[in-house]
């Protein structure tokens, strides 16, 4: 009888167990599905990237919490201002300024149907502390901007992408983002 009491109990565990991952294999996919992957941000306060790298978001904008990884030497931010994506990346960088542009370009241009499009031009922060390069692209579909700067041994790429129409319009507002790009201790 004490085998039998042993298996029942065993089985009986082991129920249990599989019961628990269960509930884990279901409950907790639609645990993440119920929670937002956006979250809104004051207007006009900075945002730390990483890095040391700080950038005011565009009026209206919503964090992708999905996508943003801060850390002490690099870091990445997506926000969604409507349906246009605008990115900034911070990451060590061993190199001048055209070597990351060339990196960033290489990198837009690695995705399928993505090029790069006409002339880069020189850019900086309002405060001009920041120097870098930016340029546009093209996708199926979508259009695109980009803008690269050096602060000390790290590289700050921006990327924005979204139909013309809606570039159009929110042009303004992201280029004033790009241009609030702060590095601790050059302000």
């Amino acid at each position: 009888m004490g085998m039998w009491r042993r298996l029942l109990r065993n089985g009986l565990g082991s129920g249990v167990i599989v019961l628990v991952l269960g509930l884990l294999a279901v409950g907790l996919p639609a645990l993440d599905r119920s929670l937002d992957s956006t979250q809104a941000l004051p207007d006009g306060v900075p945002y730390e990237v990483g890095g040391g790298v700080t950038v005011i978001p565009p009026p209206g904008a919503l964090l992708d919490v999905t996508k943003t990884r801060p850390s002490d030497d690099r870091g990445t931010v997506l926000f969604l201002v409507g349906p246009i994506r605008y990115a900034v990346v911070v990451q060590p960088f061993e190199g001048g300024l055209p070597d990351a542009a060339d990196k960033l370009r290489r990198k837009i241009a690695a995705n399928r149907g993505y090029q790069v499009v006409g002339r880069e031009a020189s850019i900086a922060t309002a405060d001009g502390q920041l120097l870098g390069l930016s340029g546009g692209y093209s996708a199926p579909g979508r259009g695109g901007r980009y803008a690269v700067f050096l602060a000390g041994d790290r590289s700050i790429e921006v990327t924005v992408s979204g139909t013309d129409p809606q570039l159009s319009a929110a042009r303004a507002a992201i280029d004033a983002s790009t241009r609030s790009i702060t590095v601790r201790g050059t302000e």
